[in-house]
């Protein structure tokens, strides 16, 4: 049985909640949380609802993690085309050591609202983790009412703005790992992204981390020269977090 597609129906019934006319409602969704190496990923894509009603997107989006790397690429071009503006904001692998995965989320998803540069009404975030409201409560000027934020679980599956934002950022995400990959590739980013696949696993064993390995993560072994592990980040058990292979796909 397919997937059915994503809709626009809750974007639209949160607008409707913001009142009548133009309202900006964003979709937001993450990619990386789970890799062992590499930046944390937050995609956004913004809609414009205008009393009621907003362009759809391409029929074929849907949750990044269902599509292929061909699919999701191809993707890209059509779903800016069609939305408002789209970007993907950033927190690297020293950030998530320094600050903790939860406060990276955080401020990569701001760094991506940021980037689009517009005024928004409201926020779906996919997930079971708001991560947003505190800190746009934060630093809100007065000027604007603090966009509101709707969490839902498998919000890339469901809402088409998300699903649309999940594919920015994975195409994003893949492409800066086989970047990174240039700089070592005994860890074999470009194929496994940063996720825990056994060649990657046999590598930090074999060489130990690098500099763009989240340190803070018990990774099995340490170089010499690392710096202590930060509190701030997820320590695991000696054991490797599962790895999915729908996450790097």
């Amino acid at each position: 049985m397919s997937t059915p597609a994503p809709t626009l129906d809750a974007e639209l019934a949160l607008a409707s909640c913001c009142g009548p006319g133009r309202r900006i409602v964003v979709g937001i969704d993450e990619v990386g949380r789970g890799a062992l190496a590499g930046p944390v990923a937050m995609g956004a894509c913004a809609i414009e609802v205008i009393d009621g009603r907003a362009a759809a997107l391409p029929e074929d989006v849907r949750d990044s993690k269902l599509l292929t790397a061909r699919r999701r690429e191809a993707l890209v071009a059509p779903i800016r085309e069609s939305i408002l503006a789209g970007s993907v904001g950033w927190a690297s692998a020293a950030e998530i050591d320094e600050i903790g995965i939860i406060r990276a989320l955080t401020r990569a998803a701001v760094r991506a609202i940021d980037a689009l540069a517009i005024d928004i009404d409201a926020i779906v975030l996919d997930g079971n983790v708001d991560v947003l409201s505190a800190e746009l409560a934060r630093a809100a000027d007065g000027a604007r009412p603090t966009p509101v934020v709707e969490l839902r679980v498998a919000a890339d599956r469901d809402c088409a703005s998300v699903a649309a934002a999940s594919i920015l950022a994975k195409v994003a995400r893949d492409a800066e790992m086989v970047a990174l990959d240039a700089l070592a590739p005994d860890y074999c980013w470009a194929s496994n992204k940063g996720y825990g696949s056994a060649a990657h696993r046999r590598a930090i064993e074999t060489l130990g981390v690098h500099e763009h390995h989240r340190r803070s993560w018990r990774l099995g072994t340490t170089p010499l020269d690392a710096p202590e592990p930060s509190r701030a980040g997820v320590l695991w058990d000696d054991q490797w977090h599962p790895q999915h292979e729908e996450e790097r796909r």
